[in-house]
């Protein structure tokens, strides 16, 4: 029995003053709060650190040499909770929000600059937002409405009553609303316990998604069409942009977007209707590394940064069980016997321990559940009569 954590977004246009004032000092205050963490950030250097590696102690050599420390005492929380609420003229509890999201921020920043993501520099406040506290908030879930304090005794209220997802959300609890200049955004969050009927692992690669579970077989999808949608406007965005018509490039990437969107959402509810109550397992794939000059020839990169894995994966994540597992040599081990191919060529395994043929997608799908599944049984799930 697992646990599944749902949550949907839907916004609600709004138009009040008050908002654009709101947000206007939320994001003056936000810049300010990570200006102030960003000065008390020490930088320290990073010393060797032992890691296991195929049984072995192996040297971890980090890709920066000084690491930065983001200053999280009582005193530093203290000291820039007065400094804000100095310009506050809304409620404290928006100040706390503030502080909240500066440290997300600055958080998510460290992340990518120890990935060697992001430049050593200050992060920017670059969108129009404000962030409500649960605090700050009053919900009645008879008349469907969302009481939000601006100030002592002044309130903003929101309805999401006759919308066209109220049916959808109904009996979803209400979690920490998103304010816009135009609209606010509310996340329902709900929760249901699933009972786990089968495990499947996934091979993503250029062209298919392979799965393969034992009460099933094996699994194609086919993301050919996915493919295309990039190529095409690929082509639309530089000619365009080769004529100089921005406003025409803009058009072309948000139609990209919307599309490649959608044919996310429907290959995940495709996926959730045809196999109900699974865990999918996939591997944790660094895109960084598979689009990398060092790693990958040319043509190799841009077919790689066309696919959006991660982009499947986090689709999949928000409407069903998942589960990852290290990518590393999953069609190079023969899953009958354990034997690690040194090279491999081709769409097509071949164990020269065991003499197993079988396609590499399927072979990796089958490693990838099997890692998953490893402590318990290791080799539960191949299918007898496989191969020779």
């Amino acid at each position: 029995m697992k646990t599944l954590e749902l949550v949907r977004a839907y916004s609600i246009p709004l138009r009040d003053p008050r908002v654009s004032e709101l947000i206007t000092w939320y994001a003056g205050a936000l810049q300010k709060a990570v200006d102030i963490i960003w000065s008390g950030v020490e930088w320290r250097y990073e010393f060797l650190r032992l890691s296991e590696k195929n049984g072995r102690l192996v040297a971890v050599i980090g890709s920066k040499l000084k690491v930065p420390v983001i200053p999280k005492d009582g005193g530093f929380r203290r000291m820039l909770r007065s400094e804000l609420l100095k310009s506050c003229p809304y409620a404290s509890h928006w100040v706390d929000s503030v502080i909240r999201t500066a440290y997300s921020m600055m958080e998510s920043w460290r992340k990518r600059y120890l990935r060697g993501r992001a430049k050593k520099a200050k992060p920017k406040i670059k969108r129009r937002f404000a962030r409500c506290k649960i605090t700050l908030m009053k919900v009645d879930y008879n008349t469907k409405t969302i009481r939000i304090t601006l100030k002592p005794w002044e309130y903003l209220t929101v309805s999401w009553k006759g919308a066209w997802f109220d049916r959808r959300v109904r009996g979803w609890a209400v979690g920490e609303v998103v304010i816009k200049d135009d609209r606010v955004i509310i996340p329902f969050k709900n929760s249901k316990v699933v009972k786990v009927k089968r495990i499947i692992g996934w091979d993503s690669n250029e062209l298919t998604l392979d799965g393969y579970e034992p009460s099933i077989g094996f699994i194609h999808i086919d993301l050919r069409p996915l493919q295309s949608i990039k190529i095409v406007y690929e082509k639309k965005k530089a000619i365009a942009q080769s004529k100089g018509k921005r406003e025409l490039y803009e058009k072309y990437k948000a139609r990209e977007k919307n599309r490649v969107r959608d044919f996310i959402n429907k290959l995940s509810a495709g996926l959730v209707r045809l196999l109900p109550n699974p865990i999918h397992v996939f591997e944790a794939l660094d895109k960084e590394n598979l689009t990398s000059k060092e790693r990958v020839h040319r043509g190799r990169r841009k077919r790689n940064a066309r696919t959006p894995w991660r982009r499947i994966h986090r689709r999949v994540y928000e409407v069903a069980l998942t589960g990852s597992v290290s990518p590393e040599y999953t069609s190079r081990e023969c899953p009958r016997c354990g034997f690690m191919v040194k090279t491999q060529v081709g769409h097509e395994f071949e164990c020269p321990r065991c003499s197993l043929k079988m396609s590499r997608q399927n072979v990796a799908a089958m490693n990838i559940r099997r890692r998953y599944l490893k402590g318990k049984h290791r080799m539960w799930g191949f299918p007898r009569g496989l191969g020779p």
